[in-house]
């Protein structure tokens, strides 16, 4: 058995989503950390895979479609979630390449999905991506609008995982996970297959993990600045 090497960044991580969780009365091994490595060269990835981090997120199909193959071959186990923005055409790809997919915001993307998990023969989950801040630049399902989105795709039969947001920049992200965490209440997520919640990053993690977080998404932290 290969022994996991070191790899301080990941472990501070790993120490931080542990008291975190404690304090939320939660396991820590209830909370995925997605090792985001979007624009990062496999160079700067491989120390993690070394150190036993399996779970890893990109934002384009394209860009993952390039190093991830080989990385996967290398360690079979390997988990790889899209994060970002996901267009209609690139349904079919992003089915085949990953495992999860954090961006379902539109229907017409719903039945896009559908279409190509079919066609794939391949069902992965899907959370769908909430535009928690009301902000116009920012991808997501209005929240008005969740409902609907959330009745079409079980309609199609789409394997949900729960709910995700980025939270406004600059702002107190706890009250915007606070509500995430309603939202699915609301629409009798929690404590389902489908109660999943999507949210935290290198900056709010921890307030995200005692918000009920069951996926935090981390890269600056673990990879430093964007290369």
């Amino acid at each position: 058995m290969t022994v996991p090497q070191t790899h301080p960044a990941l472990d501070d991580i790993r120490a931080r989503i542990d008291a975190a969780a404690r304090i939320a009365h939660r396991k820590a091994a209830d909370v995925t950390l997605i090792a985001i490595s979007k624009t990062h060269a496999a160079e700067a990835i491989t120390p993690l895979i070394a150190a036993g981090q399996r779970v890893f997120g990109e934002n384009r199909v394209q860009e993952a479609a390039a190093k991830w193959p080989a990385l996967r071959e290398a360690t079979p186990d390997l988990k790889l979630h899209l994060v970002g923005q996901l267009q209609s055409n690139k349904a079919e790809e992003a089915v085949s390449l990953f495992d999860a997919i954090h961006a379902l915001d539109r229907i017409s993307l719903a039945d896009a999905l559908a279409r190509a998990m079919d066609k794939v023969g391949r069902r992965i989950p899907c959370f769908i991506q909430v535009n928690i801040g009301a902000e116009e630049q920012k991808g997501g399902v209005a929240i008005a609008e969740l409902g609907a989105l959330l009745a079409h795709a079980r309609q199609l039969d789409l394997p949900l995982a729960g709910l995700m947001c980025v939270p406004p920049a600059d702002i107190e992200a706890a009250p915007f996970f606070a509500l995430l965490a309603k939202l699915a209440d609301d629409h009798g997520l929690t404590g389902t297959p489908e109660g999943g919640l999507s949210m935290g990053m290198s900056g709010d993690f921890e307030t995200a993990i005692q918000l009920g977080a069951s996926h935090i998404r981390v890269g600056s932290a673990l990879f430093g600045a964007r290369g």
